[in-house]
């Protein structure tokens, strides 16, 4: 018994002592990237939860209070949405405590790159806590979920229009005959494309002989919105390049095909209501992907002084010599630490706020618990109208960045 108890407190040492120097290397640079690994750990434990905690939380009192047990859908969904929920306030506190973080010498500036055993403490506590939460707070996060998931499609739109543009500026850039003809071969490869979607989407969702004037309605809108793309970008006061107008065109066909995919499945202009999931396999693979790269890109466009995370430019303090002479380290110290942060840390982290919101709508299928009985809702009209309003959000965006800048020639875009 000793000299088990001597080996378990050496494994126990050990593992320790790994943490300290796994978290421990984690630098300056790569604090955002260690953020993501962080985001991504937090879909794997929702993703684990949803498979295997149905059985345990059944037998929680405070969770399974209904006079008739609900089905098994209801508690995968509540364990990803209380996982969903520990992340959120995780990442939220963190955006409140560096709000006003302007340079290095900031005490902030420290807790922001460091004290990683410490933060992972807490976010292990904060998700075990939410499993202690009554059902009514985990049900109105769910609700406010599908806001804070518009919010996130929202941010997406953005960096996917620094994306879009930046791309076009490097390859006009080369001023190249090749390139140009590069850049006219995929915008009508995405045109192509948009097209060919707009009609699978009449296929798949106005089937003959139902009433769907809605769906027909959300189409072709999305159809005028490609055409007014093309004629802005095209008209000679523009004059801007017909890649950007393509890519969001094919882009706005998806976001439509997604609100369309997410009507209910009794609903008869659904061409998707015969399968048996809503949400498949490789579906959910790919939005998790997805959302998992658009935090990464997020991070790693963070440090540029162009992108929406980037703060107005703090003024530089200890500019004035000093009093005493310091010798060369102590000057070189003292000016790392007054130089003003590359970006903003409180919106940095709003990034993932939001981000856990909406993984947890894709790994729930944008479901929604209602009622005493525990019923699950696979995909509603809520979803469907985030989805659309996101579609128009992003047309209303590019437009808007397509003329800004003639309409205020003195303003900087």
């Amino acid at each position: 018994m000793w000299a088990a108890g001597c080996l378990a407190s050496c494994c126990a040492s050990c593992a320790c002592g790994a943490c300290q120097s796994v978290v421990s290397g984690i630098s300056r640079r790569s604090a955002r990237i260690a953020y993501c690994g962080l985001f991504a750990l937090s879909l794997i434990v929702a993703w684990i939860l949803r498979e295997v905690a149905a059985p345990l939380m059944e037998k929680i009192p405070w969770i399974n209070h209904f006079y008739e047990t609900p089905d098994r859908e209801w508690f995968e969904t509540d364990a990803v949405l209380r996982v969903s929920l520990g992340n959120f306030l995780f990442f939220s506190i963190l955006s409140l405590l560096m709000v006003g973080v302007k340079n290095q010498k900031d005490p902030r500036d420290s807790l922001h790159h460091g004290g990683w055993m410490m933060k992972i403490i807490c976010w292990c506590l904060l998700v075990i806590f939410m499993f202690f939460l009554p059902n009514e707070i985990i049900s109105f996060y769910e609700s406010t979920s599908k806001i804070g998931s518009g919010l996130f499609l929202l941010v997406q739109v953005v960096l996917l229009l620094d994306f879009v543009h930046s791309w076009n500026d490097k390859w006009v850039g080369y001023d190249e005959q090749f390139w140009y003809a590069a850049l006219l071969i995929v915008s009508l490869v995405c045109y192509v494309a948009t097209f060919s979607f707009s009609g699978l989407l009449f296929y798949l969702f106005t089937p003959s002989g139902q009433d769907c004037g809605l769906n027909t309605f959300f189409i072709v809108m999305t159809l005028i919105l490609v055409f007014v793309f093309a004629v802005i970008t095209l008209h000679p006061t523009v004059s801007g390049s017909i890649l950007p107008a393509s890519v969001i065109s094919l882009y706005c066909m998806y976001l439509c095909y997604s609100g369309l995919a997410s009507e209910p499945r009794d609903y008869a202009c659904n061409g998707l209501h015969k399968h048996s999931k809503a949400v498949s396999t490789g579906t959910l693979t790919v939005g998790l992907l997805t959302t998992v790269l658009s935090v990464v890109y997020s991070a790693v466009r963070a440090g540029s002084s162009t992108t929406l995370l980037s703060p107005p430019s703090s003024p530089r303090a200890g500019d004035e010599k000093p009093l005493l002479p310091l010798d060369k380290r102590d000057e070189h110290e003292e000016k790392e630490n007054n130089k003003p942060v590359t970006y903003s840390y409180s919106f940095f982290h709003i990034i993932f706020s939001l981000a856990s919101m909406y993984s947890a709508m894709l790994l729930t299928g944008w479901s929604t618990s209602v009622g005493e009985s525990g019923r699950l809702v696979d995909v509603g009209w809520p979803s469907v109208w985030v989805r659309i309003i996101t579609s128009w959000a992003t047309a209303g965006l590019f437009i808007w960045s397509m003329v800004a800048p003639h309409l205020f020639p003195d303003r900087e875009f």
